[in-house]
């Protein structure tokens, strides 16, 4: 679990990645082992972004916008209820994070998830009943900004098993707790 300390903020957590990466996996466990809310961020993507990626286009940044503003508005609301929030998000470009990072006044952590081209592959192909198409996946990765020197960013190969997966986020998440600015 977690430490943090009474007076923190209750931090807010972007699980992000490509697609295929297990965002909704890791971020459903380091939400219940940490007794904070999980949102499936796929979930708040207008019906158009979800339909445009079911037909295998890519979304721009102009489609991508709403999607980060309703995210940035789920967190907003868990820190007003005082609620520590996990959210998956691919957060694929820095200007995406740091668009999230301001909603939520600095008081959010990532947890990237990083592996390979061919494990991210076999991992789309092999779920089911999911509308991102595995041909949608080179796209992400030349999409990807990497958050490499951000501050805040906890970074988790993903070619180990889903308990070390998140065991290593949550350690690394452990000594970011936001102190309130309030």
């Amino acid at each position: 679990m977690m430490d943090f300390e009474k007076k923190a903020r209750p931090l807010a957590v972007v699980v992000m990645g490509v697609s295929g990466c297990g965002k909704s996996s890791v971020g459903e466990r380091v939400a219940a082992q940490n007794g904070m809310e999980f949102v499936e961020g796929d979930q708040l993507h207008p019906a158009g972004n979800v339909e445009k990626m079911a037909q295998g286009i890519p979304l721009t940044d102009d489609d991508r916008l709403p999607w980060l503003d309703r995210i940035g508005e789920e967190i907003k609301t868990a820190q007003r209820a005082s609620q520590g929030l996990v959210i998956s998000c691919s957060a694929l470009k820095r200007s995406y994070r740091d668009r999230l990072r301001q909603a939520a006044d600095g008081h959010l952590a990532f947890v990237f998830l990083e592996g390979s081209r061919n494990l991210l592959l076999s991992r789309m192909q092999a779920r089911q009943g999911h509308f991102m198409p595995a041909t949608l996946l080179d796209s992400q990765l030349q999409t990807l900004e990497p958050p490499t020197g951000e501050a805040g960013v906890v970074t988790v190969a993903i070619d180990n098993a889903l308990d070390d997966i998140v065991a290593l986020a949550c350690k690394g998440l452990s000594g970011m707790a936001v102190k309130g600015g309030d």
